[in-house]
């Protein structure tokens, strides 16, 4: 007698029932367990509160070199940018047009500057700079936009004084849950 479609759905169901318990009871054994030291540079995460900063120091000056050789193929001699998400400097976040958001025009902290440089810069090799040579490319951006002058020298207690023009420009929410 032909089973029916029902009778198929149950026989599938109890197959696959037997085959998930089978594998589940066997180890996948990829890969090996990490060690903590190689976990070190994974999460490179500089906060507000410069929670985070690592030592190293640069001025604008050094940060032109670097930038030149590494970043300006992105982001244009001056920060101009090659295209609308690689623009630095210019912006006003006050015109009632859309807004450009730039380093210059958008960014509440220097240290968020330094987190997204340090973890995601160049494009084409992420986390490749040394932290002094994050410390100088964004004192160099800063620069660029008019926020501190090429002599300044940055470094993980100098970067916490930086007021940046829209640091009053967001609403601290993370209180809220």
């Amino acid at each position: 007698m032909p089973m029916s479609k029902p009778g198929y759905v149950l026989l599938a169901f109890v197959a696959s029932c037997l085959l998930s318990s089978t594998a589940l009871s066997q180890t996948v054994g990829l890969g090996t367990p990490i060690e903590q030291t190689q976990l070190q540079n994974f999460d490179l995460i500089a906060g507000p509160d410069g929670e985070g900063l690592p030592d190293g120091s640069g001025t604008a000056l050094q940060g032109k070199l670097v930038f030149e050789s590494r970043c300006q193929a992105c982001h244009g001699a001056n920060g101009e940018g090659t295209g609308s998400s690689t623009i630095l400097v210019g912006g006003n976040m006050q015109t009632e047009a859309s807004p450009l958001k730039t380093v210059g025009s958008f960014w509440p902290h220097a240290t968020t500057l330094f987190d997204y440089i340090r973890r995601a810069m160049p494009a084409n090799a992420p986390k490749s700079l040394s932290n002094t040579e994050v410390y100088q490319v964004v004192a160099y951006v800063l620069y660029l936009n008019g926020i501190i002058n090429q002599y300044a020298v940055l470094n993980k207690d100098s970067l916490l004084t930086i007021q940046m023009p829209n640091k009053d420009g967001f609403l601290d929410r993370s209180h809220i849950q």
